[in-house]
């Protein structure tokens, strides 16, 4: 006789768990925060979050008080007349500084010696009321390369009235334009994306800064070369 035995829970296997080949499995042991700690933990957080508010409160209205200045970028301060008047001791003539008021704004001036070109020149670089470019080159040493390369072979496509004078125009048709003026022993060339309108505003300015200063002289010899030069406005 056997005697029988209903099966039962073995104590022996409180908290463990086999895994078939007599090991056991220990359950994963879950940390648990006392509720002081998790207390203290939310504290922080909340005081945190309460400092940052009130540094931000104490801030802003300094902030808005003292709003930042609206600027459309650095636009240098560059006294055209002061550099000019540094450059006529070796340009050999007093550089056009046009006066355009407020609407043009200079962005650089400088005296070229001409050594890599061979022609010495006065250049400007002025900045459009819509915010396009022209530059200004004058020179009393032109020749035909030189002038090709300042107006980036455009062809002549007409001529522009300004400041009384007839310029040549010269368009690359690819939003680059030149305006070439011979007048009183120099060559000016007004050269960028501009609107025809701020050429013709800019070049009427240069001409009346040309004739305030003292017309260059040009020898007898050099004469006939510039009156017989195709690539010259007469």
């Amino acid at each position: 006789m056997q005697e029988k035995t209903s099966p039962g829970t073995d104590p022996s296997d409180s908290g463990a768990k086999g895994n078939g080949d007599g090991t056991a499995e220990q359950a994963p042991v879950r940390p648990v925060i006392p509720a002081a700690a998790a207390k203290r933990a939310n504290a922080s957080v909340i005081g945190m979050i309460v400092a940052l508010v009130v540094s931000i409160a104490a801030f802003l209205p300094i902030i808005l008080m003292n709003p930042l200045p609206k600027s459309d970028g650095f636009r240098p301060d560059i006294d055209v007349s002061a550099v000019a008047r540094n450059a006529s001791d070796v340009a050999g003539f007093t550089p056009a500084t046009p006066d355009t008021g407020n609407t043009f704004t200079s962005n650089y001036a400088r005296w070229e010696s001409g050594s890599g070109s061979g022609v010495p020149t006065w250049e400007v670089g002025y900045l459009t009321p819509n915010e396009s470019f022209i530059g200004l080159v004058q020179t009393r040493q032109p020749n035909p390369t030189w002038l090709v390369q300042q107006t980036k072979s455009a062809p002549v496509t007409g001529t522009r009235t300004a400041g009384g004078q007839e310029w040549v125009l010269r368009d690359t048709g690819k939003g680059e334009k030149s305006m070439v003026l011979n007048y009183r022993g120099t060559t000016v060339v007004l050269t960028g994306s501009a609107q025809l309108d701020e050429f013709a505003e800019l070049g009427a300015a240069v001409v009346k800064s040309m004739e305030a200063n003292p017309a260059v002289t040009v020898s007898p010899s050099a004469s006939p070369a510039r009156k017989v030069s195709p690539w010259l406005p007469t």
